[in-house]
């Protein structure tokens, strides 16, 4: 009758890996490990297998670091060359600079952030919406919304009437936000509406348009 324990402390002096040892012998790595990890040789054996595995994976890491890095630049400069061509055809209209005014006020810039803008204006945010369904093209359903509201404010009422006026259903709503202010009570009777979408090609487009209309205004 073998003893399973000796025989994968003989593989294990020889150098070899849990997962080395598991397939030979059939224990599982968790048995291994509380054979192993109170014999200090082991300890160290795992260390310098933890080491040697890292150098000899670095260098395809780091070139996949590099390509990914590659392939989101040339992704970035795409977006980018897109909007400058779409902004002549785009610059006379209304809804267009309005939307654009807008994020370049109230919205989010950074660029690994969703496509983002919060106000207490309805009328606003119904404005915004539009400017991306009907210039961005992005479907009404991935247009969410979420709410930040004070304790004395009612979720569902406030919730109402945000999706009423901006047209985003109640269902696209994410779970509102409730915080304390320095007044206990409230400084607007419906909150404040969050509208975002996650397009990170869009989001590229609009920090350039705001950079054309800085530019060229």
């Amino acid at each position: 009758m073998r003893n399973d324990k000796e025989i994968a402390l003989g593989l294990r002096r020889d150098g070899l890996s849990y997962y080395e040892i598991s397939k030979k012998i059939g224990v599982p790595k968790s048995t291994l490990s509380g054979w192993f990890s109170r014999i200090d040789w082991s300890v160290e054996l795992k260390m310098k297998l933890t080491k040697q595995a890292f150098e000899k994976s670095y260098p395809a890491l780091r070139a996949m670091r590099e390509a990914n890095s590659l392939r989101w630049r040339k992704w970035r400069e795409s977006a980018q060359k897109e909007a400058e061509f779409q902004f002549s055809s785009l610059s006379n209209n209304p809804l267009f600079i309005a939307g654009v005014m807008i994020y370049w006020g109230e919205g989010d810039k950074i660029p690994k952030n969703p496509i983002r803008v919060s106000n207490t204006d309805p009328k606003m945010l119904a404005i915004f919406r539009r400017f991306l369904i009907n210039v961005c093209g992005v479907p009404s359903d991935r247009i969410k919304a979420s709410l930040i509201i004070y304790p004395d404010l009612s979720d569902e009422i406030c919730r109402d009437f945000w999706a009423t006026q901006t047209g985003i259903s109640s269902t696209q709503f994410y779970k509102t936000q409730t915080i304390q202010g320095k007044h206990k009570t409230k400084r607007s009777p419906y909150g404040i509406c969050v509208v975002q979408t996650s397009t990170r090609q869009l989001k590229e487009k609009i920090l350039v348009w705001i950079e054309k209309f800085a530019y060229t205004l």
